[in-house]
Formats: C-alpha cells, sequence, structure tokens
C-alpha cells in the first residue's frame, strides 16, 4: 500500500509539474501592443478606397501666344497677384507692326467696299433710267398706234400704217421686257458681288479681332485674383508659341485629384460621396468629374470637398480617398484593420480571460473605420484585429 500510495504521488506530482511546465510554454502578449475591437452592432457606410492628392481649386497656366522674347519681368513665384497685374513683357514690335499692316488693310477694304456699291448704285442707276425712257417711248407708240387705227376707221389712214405702228410696238415692248431682264439680273449680279465682299471683310475681321486678341494676350497679366506660383523668369530667353509662361493658382481652395483601380469603375459616379483622410481628420466630399478611360489599370477622378478651404488641405498633400457606395444599418461590426483584404473567411483572434484563441469568421464589406461581420461573432465579445500572421497556427497565446 505504501509502495502503491508513493507511486500516485509521484504520478500526480509530474502530471501537475507537467501541467504547470505547459501553461508556462504558452505564448504571452503584451496587451499593449495589440489591437482589440469590441464587436458591436451599427451602421456602416461601405466604400472602396482609392489614392488622392491635393491641388489648388483653381489653377491657370498661361502660355505664350506667339513666339517671341523675354524682355522683363515683374513679378516672382510666390508673389500674390490681382486680376490684370503684368506678370512679364514679351517682344511685341513684329506682332504690333503686323497688327498696323492690318488695320491699313481694313480700311483699303472699306474703301473698295464703298466703291463697288457706289458702282453697283450707278450701273443700275443707269438701267433704271433706260427702262424708264424705254416706256416713255412705248406709251407714245401706244398713242400713234391708236391714232392710225382712229383714222384707219375715218378711212383717212391706210391698213400699211396701221401694221408698221404695230410692229414698231411690239418692238418696243420686246425692247423693254428686255432691259427689265437684264436689269434683275444685273441686280442679282452685283447683289452677289457685294455680298462676297461683306464675307471677305468678315472674314478679314474675324483675323483682325484674333490678331487683336492674340497682341492682347501677349501683354502676360495675370487673368484672376490668385498666387504665382511659376514664372519664367529668364529674360532675354526665346519662347514659342503655347508655351508655358506662368502659373497662377488660387491657394485658399482646393480638390483632390484620385485614382482607383478601374475594377471599381462602376462605382465611382459623378456626385458620389466620398471621405478624404488626412492624418486623423476626415472631410467628406463629392466626386465632381471621372475620366471614362482606363490608364495602366486605373481611372482617374477628381473630389470637391464640402468645405474647399478646410486648414488641413495643402498643395501636394497625399490623402487616403474612400469612395462610398451604400450604407448598412444595424449590422455587427469590428474595427477596420490590416489584415483584412476584402471579403471572405478569416482566422481571428479571440480575447476572453487573458487568453487568446483562434475562430473562424466570415467578414463582408467594409469602409474606412469598421467592418461588417457576417458570422462566428457575437456582440460584446473582443477581437483582435491588429495583424498577428506570426501567431497563425497557435491554438491559445495569453495577454498580460
Amino acid at each position: 500500500m505504501k509502495r502503491v500510495a508513493v507511486a500516485v504521488a509521484v504520478a500526480i506530482a509530474v502530471l501537475g509539474a507537467g501541467a504547470w511546465l505547459g501553461t508556462q510554454m504558452i505564448p504571452t502578449l503584451d496587451r499593449k501592443a495589440l489591437i482589440i475591437s469590441e464587436v458591436d452592432r451599427g451602421t456602416i457606410d461601405v466604400s472602396v478606397s482609392a489614392t488622392g492628392r491635393i491641388v489648388p481649386a483653381f489653377e491657370e497656366i498661361i502660355v505664350s501666344p506667339i513666339s517671341s522674347q523675354i524682355l522683363e519681368v515683374y513679378a516672382h513665384s510666390g508673389d500674390s497677384v490681382d486680376v490684370g497685374t503684368p506678370l512679364c513683357r514679351l517682344d511685341l514690335q513684329s506682332a504690333e507692326t503686323d497688327y498696323s499692316k492690318a488695320l491699313d488693310e481694313r480700311e483699303i477694304r472699306r474703301q473698295q467696299t464703298a466703291q463697288l456699291k457706289a458702282n453697283v448704285e450707278t450701273q443700275l442707276s443707269d438701267r433704271r433710267m433706260q427702262i424708264e425712257v424705254e416706256e416713255m417711248k412705248l406709251s407714245q407708240l401706244e398713242a400713234q398706234l391708236r391714232n392710225e387705227l382712229y383714222l384707219d376707221s375715218l378711212g383717212s389712214g391706210t391698213r400699211d400704217r396701221v401694221r408698221q405702228a404695230e410692229t414698231t410696238l411690239r418692238t418696243a415692248q420686246l425692247q423693254l421686257q428686255q432691259l427689265k431682264q437684264q436689269y434683275q439680273n444685273e441686280q442679282r449680279v452685283k447683289q452677289a458681288d457685294l455680298r462676297m465682299q461683306q464675307l471677305q471683310n468678315n472674314i478679314f475681321e474675324k483675323g483682325l479681332d484674333e490678331k487683336r486678341r492674340t497682341l492682347d494676350d501677349a501683354k502676360i497679366r495675370s487673368p484672376r485674383r490668385a498666387t504665382l506660383t511659376y514664372i519664367n523668369s529668364e529674360v532675354g530667353s526665346t519662347i514659342g508659341a503655347g508655351q508655358k509662361i506662368a502659373v497662377v493658382s488660387d491657394l485658399t481652395h482646393f480638390k483632390a485629384e484620385c485614382e482607383i483601380s478601374d475594377t471599381h469603375s462602376e462605382r465611382v459616379r459623378v456626385g458620389g460621396a466620398v471621405i478624404l483622410r488626412i492624418g486623423k481628420e476626415r472631410l467628406s466630399g463629392i466626386i465632381n468629374t471621372v475620366t471614362p478611360l482606363s490608364q495602366s489599370g486605373a481611372i482617374t477622378f477628381t473630389v470637391v470637398p464640402d468645405d474647399m478651404s478646410h486648414p488641413r488641405l495643402r498643395s501636394g498633400l497625399k490623402t487616403e480617398v474612400f469612395v462610398i457606395t451604400s450604407i448598412k444599418d444595424d449590422v455587427l461590426r469590428i474595427r477596420n484593420g490590416s489584415f483584412y483584404s476584402g471579403p471572405g473567411d478569416y482566422t481571428l483572434f479571440i480575447l476572453k480571460d487573458n487568453l487568446l484563441q483562434p475562430r473562424q469568421v466570415r467578414l463582408g464589406e467594409c469602409n474606412y473605420d469598421y467592418i461588417e461581420v457576417i458570422s462566428g461573432l457575437e456582440s460584446g465579445e473582443q477581437v483582435i484585429v491588429s495583424d498577428m500572421t506570426k501567431y497563425k497556427g497557435k491554438e491559445k497565446l495569453k495577454v498580460e
């Protein structure tokens, strides 16, 4: 009995020691190093993520309308400019000479048009006068025919004289008809000539207006009240037509230029709601424009923040962008974490009594804060949402 009692005592001691050693071999994690989320119920604004960059809401590039040379520079990058503020002076001598020649040519064209109108009026007036003369002759011949007919009825005239009077009258009528037809034809031709001249003058006037606008644009001035963010300050340098000279930007109002994978193209639409996350700050906005073409597997769009002058907005600042696609109410949710890569099954560690145990969980869609829980978790449970990849396969973990 003593030997049996000793053997039992030794076995119990060995088992106790083994159990104690087992507990001591469970990996222990620092609670402060873990991100713990409690499962709760609430609303999720389902969104897809994109990348963005803050740019000025209003930016205008000023280009040279002509090939010229920079003679003087009046402003520098960073200066605040107002509407019409001179920025630089170009060599406009050649352009001004061309414009002066065009003004002289316009005056010549006006004189030619006036001369053409006068000639047309003179020719048509002469033709109308001929018609009036022929009408008077025709009236006289009609009177002669009536006299011959009257004399013939009294027996004082002859039939030959009547026929001669009729022939003369008929000839005069044909001549008058011919004159009237010629007058109508000449009138149409002259009017067509005048219209053609007027069209040519109109085309010339448009070209002259374009020269004047080009000359005005070549006097480089600020088109708006803004900040000069760039200017070509190399005095004496030659610039070509269409080459950038300066850039003015409104640095008090901003927007975001964003890019997203084209797999989400159907979710990006003009007027859609968006959240911009800059550090811990979240700014709401709407999609203003969408580029329909995909480049390198991505589409671009612009977002206008509700508060375009928010103090956190700075030109060139990168931002996280979340395009809201739908809203789900009263769903189980946990905090979003780096482990999440899309809807599907995950192995998450559940915290209970300072122990972590893995559990299969199915997750749904997400937004910038929360992930939808479809199954595997209950409200009030605590879940580790930090990266636990290196503990994959562990059945139990201890938390201190």
